[in-house]
């Protein structure tokens, strides 16, 4: 009997909805084998998306940063939070309608191309707020938001991410920027970008996706936005999150899989099966013993991490773990957080 080759997640999924920073490059710098992987999943005829919360660039110049770390991409494949943001205030403001823009020029093209008027500072005339991050973001714009949300203005976020990794670490996201203007007014903005699901429904609908598989390295939006969205989502282990803080995370940003790097998007890819207190996955299974894992298998296998993240989806679906991960002698395994 010839056993067929077990699937890989490219034969599992019928688009690549893609994170950007962390999970392709870090600020100017590739990722090792982020770009051997994109151009695999095109010539298998996967649809890709690239969705992002960066806020300081245009699909047209994300397309041409990616082209600088090697990735080939055209501007139609990007959706980016400001186009979110953008699409969201145009529905619920008049046409014409003044917007003051905390953040940068690709920012304010994007509210002008729905049919509303971008401006930097702050009037009578502004009825809404939209803030993304900028590089030169400064106390003076901050300030003009800090007005306009005070006098009424409805806030509009394109993203609330802490942290933006680049190649030097991780710096200020707009989430930070963003507690800057909560503090200071008391108010809360609408967020357009990861994790609420829109990015990714309208990108899964755009292309006519019905097995997306999300992929990112953070799990506050990445993995959260995909779970809020009903779909798969793969956790790389390239930037923000690692391994124990995805296994011991809210359900709601669990990953669905756990890969070091995108190199092995293409390696065979066995489902877990769950069968009372354990869950098989190939040759490797975990075993839930009083709340803690106890594995049969090494941790850096992507199977032992499926079949503990399928433990975790029966046995605390509701709740983060806060058991212990064991081997099979008991032997107690630390993972070190990221």
């Amino acid at each position: 009997m010839i056993r067929r080759p077990e699937p890989s997640l490219l034969d599992l999924h019928d688009a690549l909805l893609l994170d950007l920073d962390g999970t392709l490059m870090h600020g100017t710098q590739p990722i090792v084998h982020a770009a051997e992987a994109v151009a695999t999943a095109r010539a298998r005829g996967l649809r890709l998306v690239f969705a992002t919360n960066n806020a300081s660039r245009t699909p047209q110049q994300a397309a041409q940063h990616l082209a600088t770390v090697g990735v080939a991409a055209d501007p139609e494949e990007f959706i980016t939070s400001p186009q979110v943001a953008a699409r969201l205030l145009a529905e619920r403001l008049e046409p014409g309608s003044t917007v003051l823009v905390v953040g940068g020029p690709s920012l304010a093209h994007e509210i002008r191309e729905v049919g509303l008027d971008p401006v930097a500072e702050d009037s009578d005339q502004v009825v809404a707020v939209v803030q993304g991050w900028a590089p030169d973001l400064d106390w003076s714009r901050l300030a003009e938001g800090a007005y306009a949300i005070r006098h009424g203005a409805s806030w509009m976020a394109t993203n609330v991410d802490a942290t933006l990794p680049t190649e030097r670490g991780l710096a200020p996201g707009n989430g930070s920027m963003v507690a800057a203007l909560r503090h200071a007014t008391g108010a809360e903005p609408d967020v357009a970008g990861k994790p609420e699901p829109g990015m990714f429904t309208v990108a899964a609908t755009d292309i006519g996706s019905r097995r997306p598989l999300v992929i990112g390295d953070r799990l506050d939006t990445d993995i959260e936005g995909a779970n809020r969205a009903g779909m798969d989502s793969l956790l790389v282990l390239t930037g923000v999150d690692g391994i124990e803080t995805a296994l011991r995370a809210d359900p709601v940003r669990r990953p669905t899989h756990i890969l070091p790097d995108l190199s092995h998007l293409g390696d065979p890819c066995p489902l877990p099966v769950v069968t009372g207190s354990c869950a098989r996955c190939g040759a490797v299974s975990a075993t839930w013993e009083d709340g803690d894992i106890v594995l049969d298998g090494e941790l850096q296998d992507p199977r032992i991490l499926r079949a503990a993240l399928a433990l975790l989806r029966r046995h605390a679906a509701e709740e983060p773990w806060t058991g212990r991960l064991r081997g099979r002698g008991d032997e107690l395994i630390e993972v070190a957080a990221t």
